[in-house]
């Protein structure tokens, strides 16, 4: 071939080799024009979401109801504090008792009751909501400086002869205890097979969260028990009657009336029977008082 013809490729490849660099250069300027684009607007996308974040946020807050802060009168902790403030006040007396009072003035049928509603009330307190650890703290105390009392009184009454009425006692408190063994043993049981009745009104009684399966039955009926021997007891001595016990109840029953109706889940029981330790422990106050402090005093 002739030189021309050799040199025809040559001047061929070198024009596209040419050819071929403004279109890279024109390339890479698309795709960094295109990718400054997409960082655009990727940033805009994130400043416009964070906007719209912002603004949903103040439009819930907007919607969400106002939270109203509690006064004292609805306020469960206010009333379950008083309620533990009285219950060490019990406490308290018991100890007082211990170190002032003779063996005498101890009840006998106060004292064992007191073993048990503090025993119960513990266990309460610790699993209502709010939970109260402050009284059940103090509930156990209860139970330790009652059962010194209850020592105290036995004792005394051996010494004075009285090992029969000591025996009655011990035989009472021994039936009361198998019994509440055997429904504490039985409850896993028998609550599933009541509610699977559908008695009327007794198998929807089992099942609620106050019902007699519950603590929250149980703790309130001690209360009763309290209350009942008040009232089966109204014509006590007063010199058998201990100021600082019945002051501590007086003020049980005001403060847990309200708070009963503030826990969860509201206990009417609880209500109810602190209406009536209120009246019955204000009625042997009032009688102590008087006693004491207002009747003239026999030469």
């Amino acid at each position: 071939p002739s030189s021309s013809s050799r040199k025809l490729p040559a001047m061929l490849m070198r024009s596209l080799h040419v050819a071929r660099g403004p279109g890279r250069l024109a390339c890479t300027a698309v795709g960094t024009t295109a990718r400054r684009a997409f960082v655009g607007t990727m940033k805009m996308g994130r400043c416009f979401g964070s906007e719209a974040g912002k603004v949903g946020e103040k439009t819930a807050e907007a919607a969400a109801p106002a939270v109203e802060a509690k006064g004292w009168w609805s306020s469960a902790q206010f009333w379950g504090g008083m309620g533990a403030l009285a219950g060490w006040g019990m406490t308290g007396s018991a100890v007082y008792d211990s170190l002032y009072n003779g063996p005498e003035v101890i009840s006998l049928s106060m004292t064992p009751v007191m073993i048990v509603y503090s025993s119960l009330f513990a266990r309460w307190a610790f699993v209502v909501k709010p939970q109260n650890l402050a009284l059940a703290a103090c509930h156990a105390s209860n139970v330790v400086a009652q059962c010194n009392q209850m020592r105290r009184a036995i004792e005394h009454k051996l010494a004075t002869g009285e090992e029969a009425m000591v025996k009655d006692m011990g035989m009472k408190a021994a039936a009361g205890a198998v019994g509440l063994a055997v429904l504490v043993v039985a409850t896993p049981v028998l609550q599933p097979a009541i509610v699977g009745m559908g008695i009327p009104g007794v198998s929807t009684f089992a099942a609620a969260p106050a019902g007699p399966f519950t603590v929250h039955f149980w703790a309130p009926m001690s209360k009763w028990l309290i209350s009942g021997a008040s009232f089966f007891d109204l014509e006590r001595p007063t010199d058998k009657i201990s100021i600082a016990q019945y002051s501590a109840l007086t003020a049980t029953g005001m403060f847990f009336t309200r708070y009963a109706l503030l826990v969860s889940p509201v206990n009417y029981l609880l209500c109810s029977v602190n209406i009536a330790l209120f009246g019955s422990s204000a009625y042997h106050l009032g009688r102590k008082i008087k006693a004491d402090y207002v009747d003239p005093k026999k030469i």
